[in-house]
């Protein structure tokens, strides 16, 4: 393709936001300044070249932003009249692009500009690719000239063949910006022109069928709408007319609310905000969201039971006797539950059921080791209360909406579980217990411990407020019953708000108690076998507590009974064993194996992990209740170098320290004791703690840790019957530490006969049960000294020797 160019010298004609192509004509108003100046320098210069100059010639140059465009377009000005309002004008025929060059002079106000012509020429005939080129466009242009109604125009548009002539067609299309008509404009090659024009065409059919689409669909949406406006309308009305045939039916759903909520017997401020909802619900239409959450609503409030209250059972003997029946031992419980009852008994007979607004409720945290009977026991307390029981799990709750419920403006908003539990329960009175308190987690949807805060704060819980309800509950009349099985895991702040009650185990003979009791019973009608087919002696219960399950509650002991009676059963059906049949203690090893608890008073004394010097027994308190503890000390080598101590067995902060202060004391009072203290000075010490897996922290294996050193040192043996537990200081006094009641029962259950406490402890024994103290032998100390005297056996040997 070439183009010829041909030097010209006309008057501007400026257009403003505004493009001709050529091959177009377009009508200008006269009464521009511009516009007439430089149609009639035209006019004026046509003249003057005589009567062949042909008709007027402009130059239009399209102006953006008061910015001249690089090309513009020969005009003709073919007629000059008035235009349809009346005002003068002149009709001008795009004819060919010129590439606009320096102004000059000329007649008349209007600017001269000195151009070239640009004449694009194309091949003939075109090649394939612009014929299909040209088919794609005429296609793309009926398409869219059909959309619009234009059916005079496609003709047109299908007799041009020519390439410059078809792109510059396009400059007629109102959807085109200034900008792209500029493109167009300056696109001098007509193959180049056309593809410009082709892909302008596309997008914009491209973005015409998706807002046709977006229309149609927003048309329909409309339409739907409509029909169902009048299509409730229309049922409404059919509705009234049969109420007023049959007399006034059935009423509507707000008014049916509206009754239900005035016949409700629901707390005043609860009605007014009921009555404000069912407002609302009038007021709404139909199609709003916010109908059916009004619904959900009112639904929730008018289920829950406002004035349901169930009796309180003020048998107090009646109420001890359930509880001793349903529940062995476990006295301060039971002993709280019918002090609470005593007390409701007096308040009502005195009319004090309700002081300050607020009603006689009780928050008890039950915590102790698993398997000692936390969560049966809160249906005993109901069953003795003669109220309603309900459970509300925590384990593992993170979220404080759990708690306190989600408020309405969430989809699928549902009231905490504390609204939920007095909706279960049917009662504002009922028992709640709030399972594994201490297993209650925090994230980023917030505390629910926090959230419990209110809950269980007696002087607060009578104006709870659900985020879901937003009227206020009064749970002051609920007993709340909380069990934990470790007391550090629950937040100070929520543990001052309720009343502590420690469970701390079983001894053995509460144990068989229960299992003759409560568990045998109970696994016989799981197996599947009457109550007089097997009888399990209490000499085979006692040792499967004691050797079997060694534990300070009885799930491990109810799981071995129910193995004991599966092994029968299954004996039975093979035909090896009769039935009734009743088992001893002689029969448990043949039926469920060997014992996994031997005590260490039981074992070979050659056997026992006392049977050398260095190693001492402890007590401990686990998540699990009481526990033994050995300690194992031992002297380096001093030729292997290095003083110095070495602790093992994933030991905490404070045990370690304990363990510093030891040797420290030993350092400095050895001496005393008639100890070789130098070896702890020239050779490191190492003190291990055997089952290095579990984690151990505390300062009440200092007074051990002493003794096993001591041991080492002396070379005398520690007693096998003897275990001790006590902070040490550096001055070798014994001081006070926890959880004495555990560590005495597991004592008890290792078959321990000595227990060395520390003096202060003292007062603790109370706590003891009297069948325990009868069969350890304690020893209240004050002075490391007096442990020795107690824990060491006499020298066999010399000291020096056994250095």
């Amino acid at each position: 393709m070439a183009a010829i160019s041909t030097p010209l010298t006309l008057p501007v004609l400026p257009l403003d936001d505004e493009v001709v192509l050529p091959g177009m004509v377009v009508p200008l108003d006269l009464s521009d300044a511009e516009v007439r100046a430089a149609v009639e320098a035209a006019q004026a210069d046509a003249r003057s070249r005589g009567a062949g100059a042909g008709k007027p010639q402009v130059l239009l140059v399209p102006r953006i932003d008061g910015s001249y465009a690089s090309t513009g377009v020969l005009g003709t000005v073919e007629q000059v009249g008035r235009l349809s309002d009346g005002d003068p004008g002149a009709l001008i025929r795009g004819r060919g692009r010129v590439r606009v060059g320096a102004a000059t002079s000329g007649p008349g106000a209007a600017l001269w500009i000195e151009g070239i012509s640009l004449d694009e020429t194309v091949p003939d005939p075109l090649p394939g690719s612009v014929s299909e080129l040209v088919k794609e466009y005429k296609a793309l242009a009926t398409d869219w000239l059909k959309k619009r109604g234009a059916w005079q125009v496609v003709d047109r548009v299908q007799q041009i063949d020519d390439v410059s002539a078809l792109a510059d067609n396009s400059g007629y299309s109102p959807f085109l910006s200034t900008a792209q008509k500029v493109e167009l404009l300056e696109t001098v090659d007509p193959v180049t022109r056309l593809k410009l024009a082709t892909l302008q065409l596309r997008e914009h059919l491209a973005e015409q069928d998706v807002a046709e689409s977006i229309a149609k669909d927003v048309q329909e949406g409309v339409d739907k709408q409509q029909r169902e406006f009048l299509l409730r309308r229309q049922l409404e009305a059919v509705r009234k007319e049969l109420r007023d045939l049959s007399g006034g039916g059935e009423e509507d759903e707000s008014d049916d609310y509206r009754a239900r909520v005035e016949a409700a017997d629901l707390p005043e401020k609860v009605r007014e905000a009921a009555l404000k909802e069912v407002e609302k619900l009038e007021r709404s239409s139909d199609q709003s969201p916010e109908g059916s959450w009004i619904r959900t609503w009112l639904d929730t409030v008018l289920e829950l039971p406002w004035s349901e209250r169930t009796e309180d059972a003020y048998d107090i003997k009646g109420a001890q006797e359930i509880l001793d029946a349903e529940h062995s031992g476990l006295d301060d419980v039971k002993e709280r539950i019918t002090e609470y009852l005593a007390v409701r008994k007096r308040r009502s007979e005195r009319g004090l059921g309700v002081v300050g607004g607020r009603r006689g409720g009780a928050v008890l945290a039950l915590v102790g080791p698993p398997g000692v009977g936390k969560t049966s026991l809160g249906e005993s307390v109901a069953h003795a209360m003669g109220r309603k029981f309900v459970r509300v799990a925590l384990g593992g709750v993170r979220d404080e909406a759990e708690i306190r419920g989600h408020r309405r403006t969430y989809v699928g908003a549902l009231p905490g579980r504390i609204v939920r539990a007095i909706k279960e329960a049917g009662s504002m009175n009922p028992v709640v217990l709030l399972d594994e308190i201490d297993k209650v987690g925090s994230d980023f949807r917030g505390d629910p411990a926090a959230a419990l805060l209110e809950v269980l704060d007696p002087a607060q819980n009578h104006t709870f407020r659900d985020h879901y309800l937003e009227v206020e509950l009064d749970l002051s009349d609920v007993v709340f019953l909380a069990t934990a099985n470790v007391l550090e895991a629950i937040p100070e702040a929520l543990l001052d708000r309720m009343e502590l009650v420690t469970l701390d185990g079983y001894t053995e003979d509460e144990k068989v108690t229960i299992a003759r009791d409560h568990l045998l019973p109970r696994q016989l009608e799981r197996a599947g076998l009457e109550a007089g087919e097997v009888a399990i002696g209490d000499d085979a219960l006692r040792r499967l507590a004691g050797e079997y399950t060694r534990e300070a509650g009885v799930r491990n002991l109810e799981r071995a009974v129910a193995r004991l009676l599966r092994k029968v059963a299954a004996e039975h059906e093979l035909g090896r064993r009769e039935l009734p049949a009743e088992l001893g203690a002689e029969h448990l090893r043949g039926l469920i194996g060997r014992p996994h608890h031997v005590p260490e008073s039981a074992q070979d004394p050659a056997e026992r992990r006392t049977a050398v010097p260095g190693v001492a027994t402890g007590l401990a308190v686990t998540g699990a209740g009481g526990d033994v503890l050995y300690v194992e000390a031992s002297l380096a080598d001093p030729e292997t170098g290095g003083a110095g101590l070495t602790l093992t067995g994933q030991l905490g902060d404070v045990m370690k320290e304990s363990a510093q202060i030891a040797l420290s004391y030993l350092r400095s009072h050895g001496a005393e004791f008639e100890l070789p203290v130098g070896d702890l000075k020239d050779r490191g010490v190492h003190i291990h703690f055997p089952a290095g897996a579990v984690p151990k922290d505390g300062p009440s294996a200092g007074i051990t840790m002493t003794t096993a050193l001591a041991s080492l040192l002396s070379g005398r043996l520690v007693r096998t019957d003897v275990a001790m537990t006590g902070e040490v200081s550096l001055t070798g006094r014994v001081l006070p530490i926890g959880g004495l009641k555990q560590k005495l029962l597991a004592a008890h259950r290792a078959g321990i006969t000595t227990v060395v406490i520390p003096k202060r402890n003292e007062p603790d024994l109370d706590d003891v049960p009297a069948e325990v103290l009868e069969k350890l032998e304690v020893h209240p100390v004050t002075d490391v000294r007096q442990v020795l005297d107690i824990a060491l056996s006499p020298a066999e040997v010399p000291v020096a020797a056994a250095a």
